[in-house]
């Protein structure tokens, strides 16, 4: 599909519609069309991801006077996680637009998709400034959402609090694995709690594979925590 179809999706009109072409291009498809050329999504994602934190860390704060920082950084925590921008990609029906080597499926990926949305972040803060991609995570990712919402528990909040109460301990998280390129890296972590079978899963990076294997365990525990 066309750049200019996805524009009006996002409501923004870039100056430099390359800087939109590269957030939607994947290393898979940079390195089999040409060889020479190797732009693709993740430089943009990379600064992406910083200029949301900053934007989604001064919103909360002006946006939540009286919080604290423990309540200011779950809801924090909830818009800038993988979960939140997957779902706005499907929104936009980004998948629609990125360009893959043929017969890739990126309909489900979340931690492709997640990374888009933020390469597009990118893309719209070196196209016009901090203003107008300020403009664009509040009224387009986030919108009025963050104001009725509830702020999001961490699952290693509620697993901690679980394990304290029924055990008075902590679960035990152990690194068992750091695989892949250093640019992408994977992360296979493991979490252990009182009288249940380890559990592990993988993330991007320590803290969000951490947070995945507490919520498989949560997931394994549903029935006695909530």
């Amino acid at each position: 599909m066309s750049t200019n179809k996805l524009e009006r999706i996002i409501k923004y009109n870039f100056n430099n519609v390359n800087l939109l072409k590269e957030a939607l291009i994947h290393s898979s498809y940079s390195s089999r069309s040409c060889k020479n050329n190797k732009k693709n999504y993740e430089r943009l994602e990379f600064l992406g991801d910083r200029v949301l934190g900053l934007v989604l860390a001064e919103y909360v704060f002006h946006v939540f006077p009286e919080s604290n920082e423990g309540l200011l950084n779950s809801y924090y925590q909830k818009y800038v996680s993988q979960e939140y921008l997957f779902n706005f990609s499907k929104k936009i029906h980004l998948s629609n637009f990125i360009k893959t080597q043929k017969g890739d499926k990126l309909d489900d990926n979340k931690s492709i998709l997640s990374d888009v949305v933020e390469s597009i972040i990118g893309a719209i803060y070196l196209d016009s400034g901090l203003t107008d991609c300020k403009e664009f995570i509040i009224k387009e990712i986030i919108g009025e959402d963050i104001i009725s919402s509830k702020p999001a528990r961490h699952p290693k909040t509620i697993l901690q609090e679980y394990c304290l109460d029924k055990f008075k301990s902590l679960p035990k998280y152990k690194m068992l694995n750091k695989s892949g390129d250093d640019h992408n890296p994977v992360f296979t972590v493991s979490v252990n709690i009182e009288n249940f079978e380890t559990v592990c899963a993988k993330g991007r990076n320590l803290k969000s594979a951490e947070q995945s294997a507490a919520l498989k365990l949560l997931n394994i525990l549903k029935d006695k925590i909530f």
